[in-house]
């Protein structure tokens, strides 16, 4: 049985997923809109948040202090399996039941962050290698909601930017992506 969190996940994860597969090996060095990290240091960080999040929806403990490099040889199809196993992981309806005891937060929120985390850093990659990416249309909405809920909070933990202004007038993900600090008209060249 599928929860709405595993429904929203398996819609974005194709798009994250086919952005993931196109960066070329020669692309790796590029900046992102992420400022602190090369196209190579965010797919690290995309790598290990698709594998720490399956353990969340278990409701285990992770470790974000290590920072491996995954991206040895095989690494987009591995990327491809993992990201299959993070839905699977979020589909188990008790995934979302209570409290993450390492986060501290509704499971929902938890799994609502991940989607969040698949969605803005597809579009990040996808910026930084020259990529166009369209978001799953029923993700955007609810990922408004979460961002303007936790919206405080990361921007004290420094997760989030500062707010970039866009007018109201823009698609739905430029919206998004200025809630979340991200100027959407970023270009590497910029």
């Amino acid at each position: 049985m599928a929860t709405q969190t595993s429904d929203l996940l398996a819609a974005a994860a194709p798009r994250t997923v086919a952005v993931v597969r196109a960066v070329a090996d020669e692309q790796l060095h590029l900046p992102t809109p992420c400022s602190d990290y090369t196209v190579r240091d965010l797919l690290n960080h995309l790598y290990q948040v698709v594998v720490n999040f399956q353990e969340l929806a278990a409701k285990r403990n992770v470790q974000w202090a290590d920072k491996p490099d995954h991206l040895s040889e095989g690494w987009r199809d591995r990327f491809e399996v993992e990201t299959r196993r993070l839905v699977d992981a979020w589909s188990d309806p008790a995934s979302l039941a209570g409290v993450s005891p390492g986060m501290g937060m509704p499971q929902t929120v938890v799994g609502g962050m991940v989607l969040l985390d698949l969605t803005v850093h597809g579009w990040d990659l996808a910026a930084a290698t020259g990529q166009s990416y369209r978001p799953a249309p029923e993700v955007v909405p609810a990922l408004h909601e979460l961002v303007e809920q936790l919206a405080p909070q990361a921007r004290q933990m420094g997760v989030f930017a500062e707010p970039v202004p866009t007018d109201a007038g823009l698609p739905d993900l430029d919206r998004l992506l200025g809630l979340t600090g991200r100027d959407p008209a970023w270009t590497a060249s910029a």
